[in-house]
């Protein structure tokens, strides 16, 4: 297909840990080499993370997991995304005059769910104690690390965001000002926190001090957060939904993740000879697109929390619903109004502010996580002495209120996050690209890249992207990887395009785990960020 990846895969017949800084999957592989297991070097990787990129993800956020356990040969999926507060509702804010969900402040932040995500995962599926799961993090913290460069830049593009809050000034701006590339950084409270958790386990974050402290940050600006909100959570065990793509089955999680987007998408892009068509043409790119408006029209339309109303999940997947919408794809022209199938308030995201990791074990385990704390520091709010962000992903709720995802007491809201898994026979794949509304169609490229295309794991990472950031028109972000003809090409179809220089956050950035069926696994980490799929060793004599 003529693509030349930047990095090789990598290969071993132990485990491997991909994460979007190395110090995290270093984290991830010391657990393994501990005798853990694939989830318990995936939360020791997420773990590190909060500490190491905590723009994008910690304990303030929230968490999904689909983990593919090889004993049962079952699938798991987590999740562990918190609901708002007992006195929260839309008819609160547009009470006091509010029309439009806030994008940040208090009324945007809902109940972290990490910490109960790793608690749920750790007890059903890992071997090692937590404290042993949170010892590199919370060394990271205390001694502190290195800052790498993309992280780097990205944190000091949030500084002005960071001052308006004096606690999250206080935490993130030593000295007045953004960590430099290469510059140590501590977070002595966020160590404390750890701790904390390391030996209460979730109790500690949910009933505690810590408890306390985002109780008091909240009624400090007028929220609604109590300690029941928070005691009372509990993270929920999900089936994953799923679709054949070509031979594939490709599994998501339902909602109230955007993960029925990716499987949309698969249904009607299937309906075309992409294979034929050919490796990043004008006429693949232009289905693709096409196929995502179609996907995301529906996602948006039907998803909310599962506990307010049913999705029709079964009703939207399925081929022959796929056959009849693919025919509103018009080969010759880019679609500019798309509606949901016949069977709203909301502004798109195509940010870098989540992390996913995966982790294989040497049995052939597979975790696939994905964390965040939604926009750059979330809410950007530190409740004192905590050394973490609150996340701000009830953003993502409407006001309106004929819409399954309008804002209510106890809800989840829609989330753009989404883990993903693939399988064929015994070969199985764990994946990720994060990236706000991004991410569903970046797994769907993802998912054809190694199906139509037969890209291995670290091509099909880094081969381009586009990525459409709105909902409606024909605008869409093409990556400078893609050849200049097949975009003029598109812009002739009557797609909006604008090019977007390689390497960049416009497109997420992911990584993938693999199990060949054969015993040999493999492990792919992309090079728009600072991450890297490192191997465990075998044990020494």
């Amino acid at each position: 297909m003529g693509v030349i990846a930047g990095r090789s895969r990598v290969a071993t017949r132990y485990g491997i840990v991909a994460a979007s800084q190395p110090l995290a999957a270093r984290a991830g592989v010391q657990m393994l080499e501990r005798g853990g297991s694939a989830v318990d070097a995936a939360i020791a990787a997420n773990a590190v993370l909060g500490v190491v990129e905590p723009q994008s993800n910690g304990i303030g956020g929230d968490l999904f997991a689909i983990v593919y356990d090889a004993r049962s040969r079952a699938l798991h999926g987590l999740n562990a995304s918190g609901w708002t507060p007992r006195g929260l509702s839309a008819e609160a804010l547009t009470s006091r005059g509010v029309t439009a969900m806030p994008s940040s402040g208090i009324h945007t932040v809902t109940v972290p769910g990490a910490v109960a995500g790793w608690d749920a995962l750790r007890t059903r599926l890992g071997r090692l104690p937590l404290a042993d799961l949170l010892a590199p993090a919370i060394t990271y913290a205390a001694e502190g690390f290195p800052v790498s460069d993309v992280i780097a830049a990205h944190w000091g593009s949030l500084a002005g965001r960071l001052a308006a809050e004096p606690d999250a000034a206080r935490t993130y701006l030593p000295g007045g000002r953004p960590p430099r590339a290469g510059e140590v950084f501590r977070n002595q409270d966020l160590a404390a926190s750890l701790s904390a958790i390391a030996k209460g386990g979730a109790a500690a974050m949910y009933e505690g001090p810590l408890a306390e402290a985002i109780v008091a940050a909240s009624r400090a600006r007028g929220g609604a957060m109590t300690k029941d909100d928070l005691r009372e959570f509990a993270p929920e065990w999900v089936a994953p939904i799923s679709t054949t793509y070509r031979g594939w089955t490709v599994h998501e999680l339902p909602p109230n993740t955007q993960g029925l987007a990716a499987l949309l998408m698969l249904d009607l892009m299937e309906q075309f000879p992409l294979a034929q068509f050919g490796f990043q043409t004008a006429r693949t790119l232009h289905v693709m697109i096409e196929a995502k408006k179609l996907a995301y029209a529906d996602m948006l339309r039907h998803v909310g929390d599962p506990r307010f109303g049913t999705a029709p999940i079964g009703a939207l997947l399925g081929k022959a619903a796929a056959k009849a919408r693919a025919m509103r794809i018009d080969p010759r022209r880019a679609a500019a109004d798309v509606q949901p199938s016949s069977l709203a308030g909301l502004t798109t995201s195509v940010g870098a502010d989540t992390v996913y990791l995966c982790a294989i074990d040497k049995d052939g385990n597979i975790a696939s996580l994905i964390q965040s704390i939604y926009e750059g520091f979330g809410a950007a709010i530190v409740p004192p002495g905590t050394g973490f962000a609150l996340h701000n992903r009830g953003a993502l709720f409407t006001l309106d209120a004929d819409h399954p995802n309008v804002l209510a007491p106890r809800k989840r809201p829609l989330h753009t996050i989404i883990p993903a898994f693939m399988q064929n026979d015994d070969v199985r794949i764990g994946f990720g690209i994060m990236g706000g509304f991004n991410q569903a169609q970046a797994h769907a490229q993802f998912v054809s890249n190694v199906v139509d295309f037969g890209l291995d794991i670290q091509q099909a990472l880094e081969a381009g992207r586009f990525t459409k950031p709105t909902f409606a028109g024909t605008d869409v972000y093409v990556e400078a990887l893609v050849p200049e003809p097949v975009r003029a090409k598109l812009s002739a179809l009557g797609h909006d395009v604008v090019t977007v220089p390689p390497r960049t956050g416009t497109f997420g950035h992911g990584q993938a785990v693999m199990d060949d069926g054969r015993g040999v696994h493999f492990g792919a980490s992309e090079p728009r960020h600072d991450g890297a799929a490192i191997p465990e060793a075998p044990p020494l004599p």
